[in-house]
């Protein structure tokens, strides 16, 4: 039972929870308890090493923190000793061996075993990212018969860990839904995994407008001074040197501007000495990390454009869908961007902003000039994204779309009270009932062993 005495409809699973990086994955849950719908939150990692962010309270401490390695291993010793290690989980752990992953086993045994105390009618976990929780929740699978759903986004899939037994092609395949946050990646994922293609599900990362509306005072599309703003992590798939190469462009042409990375990364230095060697240190600020209510303030009240030059990286991974574009247009602030895979569905090619072909500053600067000089456009750009923002991309739309692909896969708890503010729910309420209803004739939570064993049994390239 949840801490309100209120039962539990799921399980979410974390790599790390909560993080500077994922504030999508915190308004996605708070606004699904809006919705009427419970997760037990599970974080594989404490991520207490990072910056303060302004989450609530209520919700940091409800995480429940997983112990570290050689805890876990110990617990599953004494579960073993003691004969109350699950069968699947006993043949995972003998044929595992030293493969680099083996910790995923030992921590969906710790998961199982404390939904097991604190919510053991729980029947489904999902999680984001197609990483190392999925992982664990695939081995929870294989433990408990529990289902699971993953949310994948970017490099996750683009250009996913193939140096593990639990492939990213096991994972859709045994996966009760995918869900991803672009047509772009609902194309990809089918024509790569044709066998999953039924499951997979668009929903967009939603975003708070409330608070983002409220920043700009009502005002989508306003002007401030000349400047250019960008936020992400600095690293390769930003295109931070090409947006930097452009700001070159934009000087030599005496165009008035001063620009404003905010993110911090391993690209940091490079980026300080190419900076320096265009002469731009008048021109280009690293911000360093900031927090949300940073970035709220500067983009609604001094951004003039925002620019993410994104580009593929030499492995093939990419950004996805930007959740700061999103941001961007929820204040009314036109984008710049480039045309990789969701972020057209973001920036409407003249109508919502300006997109150009990947690693072309020369380009990038031009579209970055038409917007710095032409106040008009600006404002047309800017209240067009204001507008697509709320239709596509408030949480609240979001999250709905979400909860249906949930509970429409069968295994979510689901109270018959939902459909009073959700009644199209009601078809997904009838498939559940129909589902458990042949799960308890044809008893569908046959014992994995022998799965778990033909599986680990297969050659290993990840011991050593």
């Amino acid at each position: 039972m949840s801490a309100s005495g209120a039962p539990f409809h799921l399980a979410y699973v974390f790599q790390r929870f909560p993080t500077f990086t994922q504030t999508f994955c915190v308004r996605e849950i708070l606004e699904l308890e809006r919705q009427g719908i419970r997760p037990l939150i599970f974080s594989v990692r404490d991520p207490r090493d990072e910056p303060a962010q302004s989450y609530p309270e209520s919700l940091k401490a409800r995480v429940v923190f997983l112990p570290d390695e050689e805890s876990l291993k110990a617990y599953a010793a004494g579960l073993r000793d003691s004969r109350e290690l699950p069968k699947a989980a006993r043949s995972a752990l003998r044929y595992w061996g030293k493969a680099r992953d083996k910790m995923r086993v030992y921590e969906a045994i710790w998961i199982h075993q404390e939904i097991r105390k604190q919510a053991p009618y729980l029947r489904h976990a999902h999680g984001h990212f197609a990483g190392l929780a999925a992982r664990t929740m695939w081995w929870l699978r294989q433990f408990s018969g529990m289902t699971y759903s993953f949310t994948a986004h970017a490099n996750d899939v683009f250009c996913g860990d193939t140096d593990t037994k639990v492939s990213l092609e096991l994972l859709m395949q045994d996966a009760s839904r995918v869900i991803t946050v672009s047509d772009y990646t609902v194309q990809r994922l089918c024509r790569e995994f044709p066998v999953a293609a039924a499951k997979i599900r668009r929903v967009y990362n939603g975003l708070d407008l409330e608070k983002w509306i409220g920043a700009n005072h009502g005002q989508p599309g306003g002007i401030g001074s000349r400047r250019i703003y960008s936020v992400g992590r600095l690293i390769e798939k930003k295109g931070y040197d090409d947006l930097i190469r452009a700001c070159a462009v934009l000087r030599d042409r005496e165009v008035p501007f001063t620009c404003h990375i905010v993110g911090g990364g391993p690209l940091e230095e490079s980026l300080r000495s190419l900076i320096r060697e265009l002469r731009l240190e008048d021109k280009v600020f690293l911000e360093g990390e900031q927090n949300q209510d940073f970035i709220i303030e500067h983009l609604a009240h001094r951004a003039h454009v925002f620019a993410l030059a994104c580009v593929t990286e030499s492995d093939g991974g990419m950004d996805n869908l930007p959740t700061v574009i999103m941001e961007a247009m929820a204040v009314g602030v036109p984008c710049v961007s480039t045309r990789l895979a969701g972020i057209p569905e973001m920036i409407l090619e003249g109508k919502t902003g300006l997109i150009t072909e990947e690693r072309r500053p020369l380009e990038f600067a031009r579209c970055i000039e038409t917007l710095l000089t032409d106040d008009s456009l600006c404002r047309r750009f800017g209240q067009a994204g204001f507008l697509l923002a709320q239709e596509r991309f408030d949480k609240s739309v979001t999250t709905r779309a979400l909860k249906r692909a949930l509970i429409s896969g069968g295994q979510v708890r689901f109270d018959p009270s939902l459909l009073l503010d959700q009644p199209e729910l009601a078809e997904d309420y009838d498939t559940q009932r129909g589902l458990r209803l042949r799960e308890a004739v044809q008893g569908c939570f046959r014992s994995p062993a022998r799965r778990i064993r033909k599986l680990l049994e297969t050659p290993d390239r990840t011991t050593g």
